[in-house]
């Protein structure tokens, strides 16, 4: 009891400031805990957008984005790299979207320093596709120049990234009803930042899926 606690205080801390998710359907039985605001279904929230109208906003977004990059290039094609400095599976494949996985230690919102790494698998090959952040509600002060947010709805995580929606801890199961993996955390629901800065998205820097990763749905 004791782990689960300090595991949801470090989602809600990272929450604060950053951990993202979005649009797109789960391979589990949870199609609606991860939302996009341009998914037009009654669980979805447009959460707020700015627009980056001048030279400096995308001066600033550029450099923000370079700096990003540098810091998260060692992760681009390791997923071994990112488990080793604590990152953890927290969801399987969402179709257009990819594999997410956590690390609970990281505080507050730093661009150098995601919340989540979302990967695309092709058999046994990893290519880091966005980075994440999560918060316990829209941030009031805008992070990034032209950042939109989606949503994921509370759920109870599994150890191999199993997920099934529950509104409160108490009706999570001590298994995974998919596959009986073992009870990781909940958390509640949650606002989401997706940047795909490793992966090219026509729909765009901030969408939650991304029609391009489709071929790596099957793995």
């Amino acid at each position: 009891m004791r782990r689960t606690i300090l595991i949801i205080a470090a989602t809600a801390t990272l929450a604060a400031t950053g951990w993202a998710a979005a649009r797109g359907t789960s391979t589990h039985p949870t199609p609606a805990a991860h939302r996009h605001p341009s998914q037009t279904t009654p669980a979805h929230r447009h959460l707020g957008q700015l627009t980056p109208t001048t030279s400096s906003h995308r001066r600033d977004l550029a450099a923000q984005l370079a700096r990003a990059r540098l810091a998260t290039a060692r992760y681009a094609t390791s997923l071994q790299a990112a488990k080793a400095d604590g990152y953890q599976i927290i969801t399987r494949m969402i179709p257009d979207m990819g594999w997410h996985f956590l690390n609970p230690t990281v505080r507050g919102f730093d661009i150098t320093r995601p919340s989540i790494l979302v990967y695309e698998r092709r058999g046994r090959r990893w290519q880091l596709g966005a980075l994440e952040w999560v918060f316990p509600q829209q941030p009031e002060v805008p992070l990034l120049p032209g950042a939109t947010y989606g949503s994921f709805a509370a759920a109870c995580h599994y150890k191999d990234g199993t997920f099934v929606p529950a509104s409160s801890q108490d009706q999570c199961r001590t298994r995974s009803p998919e596959t009986g993996a073992r009870f990781n955390f909940w958390h509640p629901d949650l606002v989401t930042l997706h940047v795909w800065l490793w992966y090219p998205n026509p729909a765009g820097l901030y969408s939650g899926i991304n029609p391009y990763v489709q071929p790596f749905n099957r793995g």
